[in-house]
């Protein structure tokens, strides 16, 4: 049944859409371009996701055959939106017309405006075009958030330290080695004190990541690079032929973690010393509303202090209302990734902060604050799905620590 509805969804786009172009020209030729272009649009969708087997090598084909589909799909579906407003004008006037016929009248129905068709293919072209660029340029436009926090409670010999923080790296996805370099590049240049990887390394199995072993390999600071798992990093999304099979998988997900030189946090807590003095550094598992929920935080506390400054990594930021804020221990700073602010949105700093993902996630992006324990929540590395990002960008977070100053 569910199948039927999308089917007549997308029927009822294709006729509207062929409707505007249509009323704005009359050329076959330009006719048939439309028609071609749409059926190897959806044609190269059906192949890529059922007749064509998956893998890790055809996933970035996979991403854009939907990508081009999303593409046309936000085209339409605001064609469609806009010459039905038209159609709830033209029929009322067309039954009237039936019923006080003239003689030889033929023609009931008026003839479709060429302006709104016009209007309604220039405002549709609009996402139309901003998710071309997404697939070709923001996919890869790294930024660099900075963000300074301050706390009363935070260790004298850590005033200043450097945290630099990725998430959803989705090494599947990624199709131009040059522009993932850049992006490793970028965390290099901020020289954080540490780094931390806050989940989702791979869409589905381990080998995703293996081409990129020795790119990660380069990401360094002064106290190194501390990762956690997501919901992707489990190989929950993906057929095994047997339970082993999928184990094996972990394994070789651990095993490239380590070969990368990074610090994998099974529930299980690090401390970082300096000057007598530390940080204490917390990773769960996945713990996710919705998702699974394999994060234990108790036990990742159990060799943690309540005295002591805590930074947990939680890739989930659901995690963070739900177990986190009721904890009886003050978590100071939690890092999280995961919604991707949905790799489409508006942000314009100070003015307007929007995406889809705000329905979904109550904290999808950047820092939240309550009772003086804070939240990042990290825009991603990498993409999923739609082979892009527009107006949500990829992100470096780079977070650095103060201690509130004594004033005598």
């Amino acid at each position: 049944m569910r199948w039927i509805i999308t089917l007549l969804f997308l029927a009822v786009f294709q006729w509207y859409s062929y409707q505007a172009i249509k009323t704005i020209t009359s050329n076959r030729w330009m006719l048939l371009l439309y028609f071609i272009i749409v059926l190897m649009i959806i044609g190269n969708l059906v192949f890529h996701t059922l007749v064509i087997e998956r893998s890790t090598t055809m996933e970035p084909r996979l991403m854009y055959a939907i990508g081009f589909f999303v593409t046309l799909f936000a085209f339409q579906a605001l064609v469609t939106l806009l010459l039905l407003g038209e159609d709830i004008l033209r029929i009322p006037q067309g039954i009237y017309v039936f019923f006080t016929k003239m003689p030889g009248q033929t023609q009931f129905l008026p003839e479709r405006r060429k302006i709104i068709s016009q209007i309604a293919v220039g405002l549709a072209a609009i996402p139309f075009a901003s998710l071309l660029y997404g697939m070709y340029r923001g996919k890869y436009n790294y930024k660099v958030l900075n963000y300074v926090l301050e706390y009363d409670d935070l260790p004298e010999a850590f005033d200043g330290f450097k945290i630099a923080q990725i998430s959803d790296i989705h090494s599947g996805s990624f199709d131009n080695p040059e522009k993932v370099q850049y992006g490793v590049d970028l965390i290099n240049q901020q020289q954080a004190d540490v780094v931390f990887f806050t989940g989702d390394l791979v869409n589905n199995r381990a080998e995703e990541v293996f081409p990129w072993i020795e790119t990660f390999k380069k990401i360094n600071s002064k106290f190194g690079v501390y990762s956690i798992l997501g919901n992707h990093d489990y190989g929950d999304y993906t057929s095994w032929e047997s339970e082993a099979e999928k184990k094996k998988n972990m394994e070789a997900l651990f095993d490239a973690q380590k070969q990368m030189g990074w610090d994998l946090l099974l529930n299980e807590s690090r401390f970082i010393e300096k000057d007598g003095q530390r940080l204490a550094l917390v990773g769960v598992e996945n713990w996710g509303s919705g998702f699974k929920q394999a994060g234990d935080l108790e036990k990742a506390l159990e060799n943690v202090a309540p005295q002591d400054f805590k930074i947990l990594l939680s890739h989930d930021p659901s995690h963070w209302e739900a177990q986190v804020l009721p904890h009886p221990f003050d978590i100071h700073l939690t890092l999280s990734g995961h919604t991707h602010g949905m790799q489409f949105g508006i942000e314009i700093p100070g003015w307007i902060k929007w995406s889809p993902v705000k329905w979904r996630y109550k904290q999808w992006a950047g820092i939240y604050e309550q009772a003086k324990q804070r939240l990042n929540v990290n825009r991603g590395f990498g993409y999923l799905a739609y082979p892009g990002r527009v107006g949500i960008w990829p992100e470096v977070t780079v977070i650095t620590l103060t201690k509130t100053k004594t004033i005598v």
